[in-house]
């Protein structure tokens, strides 16, 4: 099994930054991909995705403007946003996969989920 916990969200100002946190326990050796997912009212949405070669996917809706990144020594993922727009707002979820990266966007191959955290851009 593997825990994950997020942290960081909040409520912005339209231009401003915010930095996520994933706090990953457990079987953490088995994770082969990670990755953010977030969920307004409606579907939810892959933003982006890091492979445990560092390799790194986005959306394109948040591609110049957010990073993702992770530690492997503290086994945290991160995710950093920056130019934050209203469209961003959702609750956003952090997610491992022992299965790879393949099809990342859609989250099925994903089976570890945190709880979320809140991220609230007002224009």
């Amino acid at each position: 099994q593997v825990q994950l916990v997020e942290s960081g969200g909040g409520s912005v100002q339209a231009g401003g930054s915010l930095r996520l946190s994933c706090a990953a326990s457990g079987y953490t050796y088995s994770v082969y991909c990670m990755a953010w997912f977030r969920q307004a009212p409606g579907e939810r949405e892959g933003v982006a995705v890091i492979d445990s070669d560092g390799r790194t996917s986005y959306a394109d809706s948040v591609k110049g403007r957010f990073t993702i990144s992770k530690d492997n020594a503290k086994n945290a993922l991160y995710l950093q946003m920056n130019s934050l727009k209203p469209a961003d707002t959702a609750m956003y979820y952090c997610a491992a996969s022992r299965t790879g990266c393949l099809g990342w966007y859609s989250g099925t191959n994903f089976g570890y989920w945190g709880q979320g955290t809140q991220v609230t851009v007002s224009s």
